[in-house]
């Protein structure tokens, strides 16, 4: 996500970093560039100036021109401003109310409200051991109350069925009910959407609101759209209590400027961030971790906490014993560790949080594609019990067939078995205790920022 800004914005600090004194002349010439990328990124033109202003004003100081490190100095700026422009700290959902706990979805058609409810549902039955329900009162779309359900299904939370025929503030009102009768912890309303805005919808989701009482009222947003989001947000801002935004899409969206704007604009938080269709693509917002992105710092802590969340941990265990003990890495190992980075998002979300990724040449990110991971399981996948086992027995004949069985060509076999071969290398080396030597002999390959 936000690949263009990141570009952008690495490539004219990167300038400054090595100086070893700024002027107010360079920096300016930098800030014009940080204001043009920020411009195209789709940044609301008001958000830029103020962000400009208060870089240059912090920039122009003792705190940069007298560093020893001023270069450094001024992108620890401009971070500390990004962080401050989308709102300092992760705004959490405020639950602490006598249950039933009401969360009301707002947004157009269109946004990912339906299915981020659901990613909500499941993130808080998942991390904060939550019982939630779930009720649909879009009773306009064709199908909008069985998609709800068929989601709920999929993340394990209780639905409240409902029917097209029916009044949207009667059903919020009857599964809250509903909710309180059954010991449920938190309600999750999805509300109709328009394709615009209109007098309609903004009556139905005000008395909705008023019916409720909802401890959270949030508004669901596609990132992609840019401005437009944000001229949405302060649309639905005039007209209900907003108590946080969530934005949609963002996996896609490279340019960023909703993520920028919408907190200065409407002076709501962004609380979730949608980073995929699966529903369990649903990370909370983190301004200083997704400034930390934009300016290819990398984002370590979400790196780790994915993996605690997303890793199969007896597995790693188990392979962990297995090494120690010196046994072979053989094929079914490497397709789990292929299996477990797809899990975590694949490789362009592995790589986006990685320190120093930012500054790998394009040819190199651009092999860094998610079909090349899921392209090497099809190939092992293809392989007998034994070739799995002992990968030096595939030769020629069965190159060929195990290329054809996995629709690849001969040559992405090879290569799948060469890049086997080095990291059974890699195992042996940490199988005695060399993990600290590959590292070492790794450092000077990395690239700049890289944490080794």
């Amino acid at each position: 996500m936000f690949e263009n800004l990141t570009e952008r914005l690495t490539d004219s600090l990167a300038r400054l970093r090595g100086q070893g004194r700024l002027t107010e002349d360079n920096i300016k010439e930098a800030l014009r560039e940080v204001r043009v990328a920020l411009l195209e990124g789709d940044v609301a033109l008001s958000v830029v100036r103020d962000f400009i202003e208060r870089v240059r004003g912090r920039a122009v100081g003792q705190e940069v021109l007298k560093s020893l490190t001023p270069g450094q100095a001024l992108v620890r700026v401009v971070h500390d401003e990004l962080v401050t422009l989308m709102g300092e700290t992760c705004a959490e959902l405020n639950l602490s109310t006598q249950p039933p706990a009401v969360v009301l979805m707002a947004g157009l058609q269109g946004s990912g409200k339906t299915t981020s409810a659901a990613k909500l549902a499941r993130w808080l039955r998942e991390r904060k051991q939550k019982k939630v329900l779930l009720a649909s009162c879009d009773v306009y779309r064709p199908a909008a109350i069985d998609q709800l359900h068929t989601l709920a299904d999929q993340v394990e939370a209780e639905f409240f069925s409902s029917d097209s025929g029916q009044d949207p503030v009667q059903i919020a009102q009857q599964a809250v009910e509903y909710a309180r009768k059954q010991f449920l912890d938190v309600v999750i309303v999805d509300t109709a959407g328009r394709l615009h805005i209109d007098a309609d919808m903004m009556d139905e989701i005000q008395r909705l609101h008023s019916a409720v009482q909802p401890v959270e009222t949030l508004f669901v947003v596609d990132s992609m759209t840019g401005q437009d989001a944000v001229n949405a947000a302060k649309a639905f801002h005039d007209a209900l209590p907003l108590t946080g935004v969530i934005l949609t899409k963002i996996d896609g969206d490279a340019r960023g400027g909703a993520a920028l704007s919408i907190r200065a604009v409407t002076g709501k938080p962004i609380k979730f961030l949608g980073v995929g269709e699966k529903v369990t693509a649903l990370e909370p917002f983190h301004p200083d971790r997704i400034a930390s992105r934009i300016l290819g710092m990398g984002d370590v802590l979400s790196l780790v906490e994915e993996a605690e969340q997303k890793v199969d941990q007896d597995k790693a265990a188990k392979l962990a014993q297995k090494i120690k003990k010196g046994k072979r890495f053989d094929m079914d190992d490497f397709r789990d560790q292929l299996l477990q980075m797809v899990n975590m998002g694949g490789m362009s979300s592995l790589m986006e949080k990685l320190p120093g990724a930012a500054q790998l040449p394009k040819g190199v990110k651009s092999q860094m594609d998610d079909r090349e991971l899921h392209r090497m399981v099809a190939i092992i996948n293809s392989m007998t019990v034994q070739e799995r086992r002992f990968p030096a027995v595939v030769k020629g004949s069965r190159r060929r067939r195990i290329a054809a069985g996995s629709g690849t060509q001969v040559q992405d076999v090879n290569r799948l078995l060469k890049q086997h071969q080095q990291m059974q290398k890699m195992m042996k080396k940490m199988s005695k205790g060399g993990l600290g030597k590959m590292m070492r002999g790794l450092k000077g390959r990395m690239p700049q920022g890289m944490p080794f």
